[in-house]
Parts: C-alpha cells; structure tokens; sequence
C-alpha cells in the first residue's frame, strides 16, 4: 500500500490543482489569522469545490470555536477536521458531535512524553498528526508550519500506536527517509513545498508527492 500525502496550507486554485494533478490524497486549508497560509470560508468553499471527489479535504483549526466550526462545517464541508491547537480529548468528542465530521489531532512533539501523551486522544480522535513542538526560542512561531522536525526514531518499532500522520520539516528531500524510520502510511507537508511563507511551488508538490509514493 502506497503512502499517502497531506498537502497542507493551500490558498490558490493554481496551486491546488498541482497538488491534485500531483496524486495528493489530501489537502488542507488553514483557518488562523495569524498564519500566511489562512483562507475566508469563502475561499476555502471554491477550493473545496474544485477538490471534492479527488481529495479528502481538510479544515485546519486552532482552539476554534463553535461559531467557526459550525460555518466551516456548513459552508467548506470537509472530510476532516485539523484540530491544531490546545484542544483536549474532551474538545475533540465536543468537536466531532457538533459537526458531524471526523477529527484530526495534532500533537507536538519534542520528547518520548508527547508521543506518550498521545493516547488521551487515540480514543476519540478519528487520526492523530505527529508535528515538531517550536522550542520557546522561535520567535512568533505558528502552531505548525514552522519548517521544524523532531527525532523521527520516537516513532519507530510501531511506537505511534494509533493510526497516525506524520508531518514537521518534511521536505522533498527527506521525506522518503521519514517514512523509513517511522513507518507512517500517511505524511503532511506545508512549508516544505513553498518558496517563501505561504506561497506554494508547484515544482516542488509534484517532487514531494513523487517522493512520497515511490518511498512506499
């Protein structure tokens, strides 16, 4: 079974179309202000439009609220929902009940303690996403999408457990050895493909994606 790819952080229909011509089997668009890669609902609706059927779509969020969720739910549809921030199991069982649509964690990474950590959620979330935690020196670091990686071997031998994503630093370049030590089915890329903050290289999706599938 081929690996499958995460496009994360998707703003345009030029770029999203190289993410779908490219074989990507998901693609996200980000709900947070504060990151350059955020879209409007109504954005995100036309981009949903055109991926629906080719690609699961998925809805990042951080420490949303219902009100957000609610409109992302009705207006975007997603296949998933990306809960990026704080979010406690309790949040994600609240999440999913009042969209009806399945829930993605994502969990920081830095140590063995927060892939330990990880099975408060294996229980209700849908899929857990594994990302680098941004040590407290970066300055205005986002809740993901920095460019950082953690020590992948904190996942090797099966130790992400529940069925998982893999995502953090992952360039063209490396992720072939990611999926290697850590055994993830499923990766996600975001600033990995971008020639500055937020903007996508087409050229370098349809390497990732490459790499990805001939990796499994």
């Amino acid at each position: 079974m081929s690996v499958a790819v995460k496009i994360c952080g998707l703003s345009t229909p030029e770029t999203l179309a190289a993410a779908l011509e490219s074989g990507a089997d998901y693609v996200g668009f980000v709900f947070f202000p504060k990151s350059p890669r955020h879209v409007t609902l109504e954005q995100a609706a036309a981009l949903a439009a055109q991926a629906r059927g080719k690609a699961k779509i998925v809805a990042l969020t951080v420490d949303a609220d219902d009100a957000l969720l609610a409109a992302i739910a009705s207006t975007v549809k997603p296949d998933l929902i990306q809960a990026h921030g704080s979010e406690t199991s309790e949040r994600i069982a609240a999440i999913k009940a009042l969209t009806g649509v399945g829930v993605m964690k994502a969990l920081k990474v830095a140590g063995p303690e927060d892939i330990a950590a990880a099975k408060d959620y294996a229980a209700v979330a849908d899929l857990l996403l594994f990302d680098a935690k941004a040590p407290a020196s970066l300055k205005d670091a986002l809740p993901g999408g920095n460019g950082l990686s953690f020590d992948w071997s904190l996942l090797a031998d099966g130790r992400g457990g529940h069925r998982f994503m893999l995502s953090g630093g992952l360039t063209p370049e490396n992720v072939a050895e990611a999926v290697r030590v850590t055994g993830a089915r499923l990766v996600d890329v975001s600033s990995g493909v971008e020639s500055t903050p937020g903007i996508k290289d087409p050229e370098r999706i349809r390497k990732f994606i490459e790499a990805v599938k001939s990796s499994g």
